[in-house]
């Protein structure tokens, strides 16, 4: 059964001027390790992974039904899986399954994130 559905979205201009200009936001957002991970990108897959982890976390609050505001971006990490794909690893959903998806182009991130019992 579906328990939340959750969409979010950024500029990636408006991103790349954070990861430039804001490096502290990335520590901010990030869990220790998906910091691990984007420390070891070049600039341009910065934006992308700092733009879809934001985007993804933000997404989840909308679907949990809280924001951002009750649950911490610490609270969420989405590492990869074997073959690449984000998924969710930690959580404040326990009771099922949290499908995340990713997608980037020159001018927009996008996350959705759908909870499942």
């Amino acid at each position: 059964m579906i328990k939340g559905i959750g969409i979010d979205a950024v500029e990636t201009e408006r991103m790349a001027k954070i990861v430039k200009e804001k490096p502290q936001f990335a520590k901010r957002v990030l869990t220790s390790k998906e910091l691990e991970w984007y420390d070891r990108l070049p600039f341009h897959r910065q934006v992308e992974f700092l733009g879809g982890r934001f985007a993804c976390k933000e997404a989840f609050s909308k679907a949990w039904g809280t924001g951002i505001g009750k649950v911490s971006f610490q609270d969420i990490e989405v590492l990869a899986n074997e073959a690449g794909a984000p998924i969710v690893t930690r959580s404040p959903f326990q009771s099922g399954v949290a499908h995340v998806s990713i997608t980037h182009t020159d001018i927009m991130i996008f996350a959705q994130i759908i909870l499942e019992e």
